[in-house]
């Protein structure tokens, strides 16, 4: 796809949330136009875990709805895309784009921010991530443990970095409506939730190994890192079943307010 041809993303809707069809080359090109042409921009990497907390919270499905681009990171959400017969082209995992934007900002020098985790962590990713893409610039950093009262300060230390990329890992219920909250005023030309993303860079987490990403068992091998993530993970099951009763109704439902 040439560079001028991505006008518009072309998407499937998914419980009205609106996913892209874009593979991952085409993906890092439209946001490497948003960076170039300075459009704040909400990427959300989504999942089925995602989908079924905004079919139960209309506030966090709102924010969903509300991204600028939403990516088929789970591979659920690429098997429903499938299913309802409007398949994406692949799996887009926030991690590799996170890596694969970094890459493209080597040569550009661009700015990035690094928002969330633990004090420790956010260091050592920062530390490791200048080690691996040294072209890049990190404007910022700061940890994941703020509330409401800190927001402002935090917006203004953002602002003042002037980052081209802003990646947030505080956990999908905060990072991904914090975000859509602040957007206008942080106006960062790509700003997108990374979830564990910072773990596994510092090396407090392993990814799963090639074996289980294409398998498309990564969630499994998780799930036996973090034993705690058990219960969450019940709820996997719970979407496959409900888009295969749900049938058509998949690409029209919204939840009720």
């Amino acid at each position: 796809m040439s560079q001028s041809a991505i006008a518009s993303v072309p998407t499937v809707s998914i419980y009205g949330i609106q996913f892209s069809k874009l593979n991952m080359q085409d993906t890092v090109q439209y946001l490497t136009q948003r960076v170039e042409q300075g459009i704040t921009t909400q990427v959300i990497t989504g999942n089925p875990i995602m989908v079924m907390t905004g079919l139960e919270n209309p506030d966090f499905h709102r924010v969903m709805c509300g991204a600028d681009l939403v990516v088929p990171d789970g591979t659920g959400v690429v098997w429903a895309a499938s299913h309802i017969g409007e398949p994406v082209t692949e799996r887009v995992a926030g991690f590799d784009m996170m890596h694969k934007l970094l890459e493209v900002g080597q040569s550009r020098r661009w700015r990035v921010f690094l928002l969330g985790s633990s004090q420790e962590v956010i260091e050592r990713t920062a530390n490791k991530l200048q080690e691996q893409f040294p072209g890049i610039i990190i404007a910022g950093y700061r940890n994941g443990f703020f509330g409401p009262d800190d927001d402002a300060s935090i917006i203004q230390q953002i602002r003042e970095s002037s980052p081209d990329l802003l990646f947030v890992a505080r956990g999908v219920d905060t990072q991904e409506p914090w975000i859509a909250q602040h957007k206008e005023q942080l106006s960062v030309p790509v700003m997108m939730g990374v979830g564990g993303s910072f773990d596994i860079i510092a090396g407090v987490l392993k990814r799963a190994p090639r074996i289980f990403q294409k398998l498309r068992l990564e969630w499994l091998y998780r799930l036996l890192q973090q034993p705690s993530r058990f219960r969450r993970m019940f709820i996997l099951p719970k979407f496959v079943v409900k888009v295969m009763r749900d049938k058509e109704n998949v690409r029209k439902h919204r939840p009720t307010t």
